[in-house]
């Protein structure tokens, strides 16, 4: 007990304890003024919960379909089974924004049907506080699940494209819709989830013009069969073509597709350019031929291309999401390298994919290092089926083409000389391993790009130009050869080594490995549809039939 009288040094003592209890009782006063406040508040929300808690076991359980369940229920428990879009008496401003996104998946090329888009619609128009729950549940299974399918595609890759091994990027919709509703930019969390590339963008703009057509019920002039037509001859046949032509430009405004109205049969100069730029459109040679495949182009209908353009948007969302600064992009189907840099296309060729029965698959790597004037060490596979029989046909073919034979893989130890060989006693196994000499004859060209990968696969140079004039370029056992081998080295080097001297280090004739100074990120992608670096959209054949096995499976 402190006393007036005591000492000064005992009444300051005295005095602190005091000030310490009296901040102690204060702080208890506050703290049980602030529980009385916050009372009210937890004795609202916790029957709430625990009736949104109950109505979603109903919920789970009634419910026959049952995709998307456990995470639904992840989703409540993640918000302490609080409801996000409904109010006390109406919806909130966030199911305004869910309902117009999910309306506006059939601009993703996806379907709103499959996200209930009517069905919600009508249970809002609908008393829904008769059964509030349901509209609640609803909303967010397909906000879930749309929200899935656009951040990592609604097909599965492998299944669809077993020749697909790039692998889905990964996404949990629950973490990502639980803090979607907890920002202040719910909406644009939304439409951040598809790929913002600008390819991605233009096949969007695209589907929306032929979505148009095929709502509008428009049908486009289908050409009969016909032997090749010729320029500067006359056909039967030529007043359909340019009706053809005239319905392109009435979709896509291209100058040359503009042309006089006549039903002359000649196929004259103004028809020939229009029918040129008709196949650069379509990944065909600009020859002005009309042959097999630029008639199979002319009779594409409005809802096929629907379906290429939504396919091959699906397959830019398998990809990631950050492609890098700095990338390759390989388009398989297109026979196209693109290298691309902030999203531009600095450079383009043509490339020569894998045969038919030796397809090139669609995987990604990065280009770590190049080498100038390589050797070929030829796969087992190519030196039975394809090498040996060359040889045993012409006992001279390995000679010539500077192909040495060893007993094994130790390339230090001498060569056989093949006239020892009785190459036509070998019928089974292959008993040596080739290699071939640097040269002029060389199957890799003067250059070879080292990407990691389980298939064997680089991207080389070759000796065999002519090639690249062909219309459908599948002529490799699987890797990829390059029109401009040169100019791919100079932008993988960057400012690192100009063509100028890169080509005089290959004319040196020296093997050399030269590093990269970063990594070089390449996609080897099948897209049937792309776009070129003046932003054009283009539309390849169906070369290995994926597009056919994926949309027979997708059931679209």
């Amino acid at each position: 007990m402190c006393s007036f009288h005591a000492k000064p040094e005992k009444l300051n003592r005295c005095g602190e304890r005091i000030v310490i209890r009296l901040a102690r009782w204060f702080g208890l006063f506050v703290s049980v003024v602030l529980l009385l406040i916050a009372m009210p508040t937890v004795s609202v929300a916790m029957p709430e919960a625990q009736a949104l808690r109950k109505q979603l076991e109903k919920y789970l359980t009634a419910t026959t379909q049952e995709s998307g369940l456990s995470a639904l229920q992840r989703f409540y428990a993640g918000r302490d089974y609080q409801p996000i879009w409904l109010q006390s008496d109406s919806t909130s401003v966030l199911h305004d924004i869910a309902l117009e996104f999910i309306a506006n998946a059939e601009a993703e090329g996806l379907d709103s049907h499959d996200y209930q888009l009517h069905h919600l619609r009508q249970l809002r128009s609908d008393n829904y506080s008769a059964i509030p729950y349901e509209l609640e549940f609803q909303t967010t299974r397909a906000l879930l699940m749309l929200a899935e399918d656009m951040r990592l595609g609604q097909l599965s890759a492998k299944e669809v494209d077993p020749d697909w091994h790039i692998p889905q990027p990964l996404f949990d919709p629950v973490i990502f819709l639980l803090e979607a509703v907890a920002s202040d930019h719910f909406q644009q969390s939304l439409y951040d989830l598809s790929p913002k590339i600008p390819s991605y963008q233009l096949l969007k703009q695209a589907l929306a013009k032929y979505r148009d057509l095929v709502a509008r019920q428009i049908a486009w002039t289908r050409i009969p069969a016909f032997f090749d037509i010729q320029p500067n001859t006359s056909h039967a046949v030529i007043p359909l073509v340019r009706a053809r032509i005239a319905e392109a430009f009435h979709t896509h405004g291209t100058a040359e597709y503009n042309l006089p109205p006549t039903q002359s049969n000649n196929y004259d100069g103004d028809l020939v350019n229009a029918i040129k730029t008709f196949q650069a459109q379509h990944g065909l040679n600009t020859d002005g031929i009309i042959g097999r495949n630029t008639r199979r182009a002319l009779n594409m209908t409005p809802a096929e291309k629907v379906q290429q353009l939504r396919l091959n948007m699906e397959r830019l969302r398998w990809l990631p999401r950050d492609l890098g600064g700095r990338y390759l992009l390989v388009n398989i189907a297109g026979f196209q390298l693109a290298a691309v840099k902030h999203d531009q296309q600095i450079l383009t060729m043509r490339i020569i994919v894998g045969k038919y029965f030796r397809s090139t698959p669609s995987f990604s790597s990065n280009i770590s290092h190049f080498i100038l004037n390589p050797f070929w060490n030829v796969p087992a596979s190519i030196a039975k089926k394809d090498l040996l029989p060359k040889q045993q046909k012409d006992p001279t073919f390995f000679a010539t083409r500077g192909i040495k034979v060893y007993q094994g893989y130790d390339y230090r130890e001498a060569s056989i000389d093949p006239d020892t060989i009785d190459w036509l006693a070998i019928k089974k196994e292959f008993p040596y391993v080739l290699r071939q000499d640097p040269g002029a004859k060389n199957a890799l060209g003067t250059i070879k790009f080292i990407l990691p990968n389980p298939f064997s696969i680089y991207l080389h140079d070759t000796p065999t130009k002519s090639l690249f004039h062909s219309e459908i370029r599948t002529f490799s056992s699987g890797c990829v050869r390059l029109e401009h081998p040169v100019a791919l080295a100079g932008f993988a080097m960057e400012e690192g080594r100009t063509q100028t001297e890169l080509t005089a280090q290959i004319n040196a004739g020296k093997t050399a490995t030269v590093n990269l100074p970063e990594p070089l990120p390449t996609y080897v992608v099948y897209l049937t549809t792309w776009i070129d670096s003046q932003r054009k959209i283009h539309y390849s054949p169906d070369t290995y039939g994926r597009d056919k096995r994926a949309l027979s499976l997708a059931r679209w």
